[in-house]
């Protein structure tokens, strides 16, 4: 089987008369955290709900574990997790409850609490016990990291995962992810913020208009921008 975990080639996707993705193909390989970079309205979330089956292309193929959705999409979908760039909304629901039921879902053992545990210790958590609907944006940002990393998925897609977490918890994050893909996870994460991207990703994407412009390590985008400056230096090259 294939290193790259993740294999997207020729994505579009159209609204309407826009098209959103135009023709992007990509690459991930186990271990590894991309960082798909671009201004908002670029693509990033498209393509990555794209990518985690949340979305049907409109032209080309996505094979993720080697598969495509529909031929394992229960089995893909089981192996993965999603964290949305917008959180739904969950109403009458205290935030341990809403956790409770999410490892039903995945059928996790009692194991899973000393994670949760964990993961709320590393995001400065303590507020399972309100209400969901009284919580602030980065409140449910914190909770939703917590159910998607609580089942220790093989592949993490992470849209802006970082919005609305103070910098402790941000730390704490960038930390624990660090951690996980040494362990052999995979994440996928897109940001508009360059010096998140700098400081975490191991490759990149490139996405402006719909289409992946540049890819690569950050000393390979700087040889293609021509400059030795930072992330934001050859981003304003590209």
């Amino acid at each position: 089987m294939s290193q790259n975990l993740i294999e997207a080639r020729n994505l579009v996707k159209r609204f309407g008369e826009k098209t959103a993705v135009d023709g992007v193909s990509l690459q991930v390989k186990k271990g590894e955290i991309f960082g798909f970079l671009g201004p908002n309205g670029a693509g990033k979330t498209t393509t990555i709900r794209m990518l985690a089956g949340a979305l049907d292309p409109d032209e080309g193929e996505i094979r993720v574990f080697g598969m495509t959705y529909q031929q394992a999409e229960k089995e893909i979908k089981r192996r993965i997790g999603v964290l949305p760039e917008e959180t739904p909304t969950l109403k009458n629901i205290r935030g341990h409850e809403f956790l409770k039921f999410v490892a039903s879902i995945y059928r996790c053992g009692d194991e899973v609490f000393a994670k949760i545990d964990e993961l709320c210790e590393l995001l400065n958590i303590n507020f399972l016990h309100e209400f969901v609907d009284n919580y602030s944006h980065g409140m449910k940002q914190k909770l939703m990291l917590v159910s998607v990393l609580m089942h220790d998925p093989e592949i993490m897609f992470l849209d802006e995962p970082t919005t609305g977490l103070d910098p402790v918890s941000a730390r704490g994050l960038k930390l624990l992810l660090r951690k996980r893909v040494e362990a052999g996870a995979t994440v996928f994460m897109t940001t508009h913020i360059l010096e998140i991207a700098e400081k975490m990703c191991d490759r990149m994407a490139v996405i402006s208009e719909g289409k992946i412009i540049a890819e690569g390590t950050i000393e390979q985008l700087r040889t293609k921008a021509g400059t030795g400056g930072d992330l934001e230096d050859i981003f304003l090259q590209l």
